[in-house]
């Protein structure tokens, strides 16, 4: 896809593509070359850093489903950096790995490893974040980037006019980190949404940060978006300037940037987010926060262990989107999953009651009540 924030060469065919220029694809939906291989065989999941509460709980998910299906799991994360996980898949090829899923830091930065992979006849699985400028990647599974930025953009939509009377609304823009591949179709899609309104004057930008360049978020780190909001709210909203609503593309620096709108004594904007993060459920529970996005990681994980157990088997794997995935040299097939935009209205039956994110929904008052 274009895929969530930053700049890169993955582009969904049904938005507009990204400031990267991309090299022609070819479409590759072959069966994986590691198809057919031992019940017991190690499985190498490599994840990016602890950045956010999905990917700590993906990691005991790999580790238990992958024992219960008889493999041997090999999970690390590489919260060194794009060296650490370098590093961890060369020691993955090294063991013997049969599949090795990829949680990328920087996708375009594993060529090397990815191309030794390949020649060890290892199948490749790009998880949640495309790996991009290689050949050397089988498929990609992930919730649908593109619909998560759509849901976001209408949402915020949605919340200012419920909440902040008429328009026109002043907005500003949070993007993810430039070397996520996801950050791009996240922000662009919202933006295909939004741009309209900023066009016809609906909304306002008064920071005048409206680029995904301008507005990304380094490393996904809170600590960054709080720090431009305080000189945003310093610049452009101490004179009694209302903020009236933030797209954000996750829960946690939706929590930062609100945060710092409180510090400046402004009231709370209409805000979105996504991964269903506790604290997140409960600001949206009390009114803090508009949105979130249930991209449930049971589910995703477990869509991953299944197309593993195919792969054993020497099964073909069914995709269910062989055109949109671009990743600068092919065309990656994946399967996608439907992600769920969570608000006040829906957020005590959006989640499966047996996710910490249901569990967390159940224990607010609202829902309690």
């Amino acid at each position: 896809m274009l895929t969530g924030c930053g700049s890169s060469p993955a582009a969904p065919a049904t938005t507009s593509t990204s400031d990267t220029a991309q090299a022609p694809a070819t479409t590759d939906t072959s069966a994986a070359p590691a198809a057919g291989f031992a019940a017991d065989a190690t499985i190498g999941v490599s994840l990016p850093q602890k950045t956010s509460e999905n990917w700590v709980l993906a990691e005991g998910l790999f580790n238990d489903g992958l024992t219960a299906a008889g493999f041997k799991p090999m999970v690390s994360f590489a919260d060194g950096g794009v060296t650490e996980q370098q590093n961890q898949i060369q020691a993955m090829i090294t063991q013997g790995a049969k599949v090795i899923v990829i949680g990328a830091i920087d996708g375009s930065q594993l060529g090397t490893q990815l191309a030794a992979a390949k020649q060890a006849g290892i199948t490749i699985i790009a998880y949640d974040r495309l790996l991009t400028n290689t050949p050397d990647v089988d498929m990609y599974v992930a919730y649908d980037n593109c619909q998560v930025g759509t849901l976001q953009g209408q949402a915020l939509l949605d919340g200012l006019a419920a909440q902040q009377g008429a328009s026109p609304w002043n907005i500003e823009l949070i993007a993810g980190s430039p070397d996520d591949a996801n950050s791009t179709p996240f922000f662009q899609c919202a933006m295909n949404v939004l741009q309209p309104k900023i066009d016809d004057g609906t909304l306002k930008i008064p920071s005048g940060q409206v680029s995904q360049t301008q507005v990304a978020t380094d490393g996904w780190l809170a600590a960054n978006v709080q720090k431009r909001f305080d000189a945003i709210m310093s610049g452009f909203y101490n004179s009694g300037t209302p903020l009236n609503g933030i797209l954000s593309p996750n829960d946690t620096l939706a929590r930062a940037a609100v945060t710092s709108v409180e510090n400046a004594g402004l009231p709370d904007p209409v805000v979105t987010g996504q991964d269903s993060e506790v604290e997140s459920i409960n600001w949206i529970a009390d009114g803090k926060q508009y949105s979130t996005i249930n991209k449930d990681t049971n589910t995703l994980v477990a869509q991953v262990i299944k197309i593993i157990q195919q792969l054993q088997q020497g099964q073909d794997i069914q995709y269910n989107d062989t055109t949109s995935y671009n990743n600068g040299v092919k065309v990656v097939p994946a399967y996608l999953l439907t992600p769920v935009i969570v608000t006040k209205d829906n957020l005590c039956t959006a989640y499966d009651p047996s996710t910490a994110a249901g569990q967390a929904a159940a224990a607010t008052s609202m829902c309690k009540g």
